[in-house]
């Protein structure tokens, strides 16, 4: 399938949020509400001076896809240029092979495109600075950094991590 016809089925992010359940939209609604994002990062994503589509694989009981998806949300709030939909993990598998980290498709996988639906990079998962921890191998690390992440500690993280992806980098 094309992503432009996954991304047309996607929802919103209000949407999703409304189908989740009580419990976890409180936890979406707390990451965004609680997230700080530098004065550098919020100038970064005001310059991006282009459309951005984000086709965005998640699910509302996902503790990865709590704290990276508000980030989406406060990015297209800060840019209007800047658009994503959701779609669930479940019944599209296949589609997330293509993204597999670790030997499997994960969630959040997000698909930033420009345009044209032309596909620009991919965001799965996690951060990368936490990817490398995982590769270092040290669980000390892997667990306080794996927690740190779901605590919603890294906002700027993720951000840069979507901004790199947006600007070519």
């Amino acid at each position: 399938m094309l992503l432009k016809d996954l991304y047309e089925k996607g929802l919103s992010y209000n949407e999703f949020l409304d189908k989740a359940e009580p419990n976890y939209r409180e936890k979406f609604e707390m990451f965004y509400k609680d997230m700080a994002l530098s004065e550098n990062t919020v100038e970064r994503i005001k310059k991006i001076g282009k459309i951005v589509k984000v086709l965005v694989f998640a699910e509302p009981w996902c503790p990865d896809c709590m704290v990276s998806l508000p980030v989406m949300a406060k990015m297209a709030e800060i840019n209007n240029l800047i658009e994503f939909a959701i779609l669930p993990k479940e019944g599209h598998e296949d589609f997330l092979e293509k993204y597999k980290y670790d030997g499997k498709p994960r969630i959040p996988t997000l698909i930033f495109m420009n345009e044209d639906y032309e596909e620009l990079g991919a965001f799965v998962e996690i951060p990368k600075f936490i990817k490398e921890i995982y590769e270092r191998g040290y669980q000390p690390d892997i667990i306080v950094a794996r927690r740190e992440y779901r605590q919603g500690k890294y906002p700027e993280a993720i951000a840069g991590d979507f901004l790199e992806i947006i600007e070519g980098k």
